[in-house]
């Protein structure tokens, strides 16, 4: 006996966006929550202070959103910000672009497979995915390093 498969869809592109910009405003939280100094300096095992993972997110998101539209993937071209008060702004600056932009998407490239700046294979929405995915990876390693410093970091789970 066949088993019969369905498709359904279970989020709007709509509703993806709103998802990943409830990430996006709960990395800016902690971004804030970090002093100046530790945001450029401070580390655990090895790993990146949070503001160069910040600029990691940054060189991702419109390049990405660029890329799934038009198929184009240019990289970030933009500078390491100096200051928490520059990442902050870049951040802000970029959130707007992402609102004005991925709207216009078109609906058929979240479902062709692409190949992210020549390295990663995956359907636009595979891409988008990855990008939100990696943001929350990155942060939960900026909540460690928040608690090391004795910050208590965002509730996870408030994203507005």
């Amino acid at each position: 006996m066949a088993t019969e498969t369905k498709s359904v869809s279970v989020i709007t592109d709509d509703e993806l966006l709103q998802h990943w910009q409830g990430h996006r405003r709960l990395t800016r939280r902690t971004i804030e929550a970090f002093p100046e100094d530790k945001l450029f300096q401070f580390s655990v095992g090895g790993m990146r202070p949070f503001a160069e993972m910040a600029f990691e997110f940054i060189h991702m998101a419109m390049p990405i959103v660029n890329g799934v539209s038009t198929g184009k993937w240019e990289k970030f071209a933009g500078e390491m910000p100096t200051t928490k008060a520059d990442l902050l702004r870049l951040w802000d600056e970029q959130t707007a672009a992402i609102d004005k932009n991925f709207p216009q998407i078109p609906p058929h490239r979240f479902a062709e497979v692409d190949t992210a700046f020549g390295q990663w294979k995956n359907t636009g929405l595979g891409t988008i995915l990855y990008a939100i995915d990696n943001e929350i990876h990155h942060r939960g390693q900026g909540y460690v390093y928040l608690r090391a410093l004795a910050i208590e970091p965002p509730h996870f789970w408030e994203r507005e």
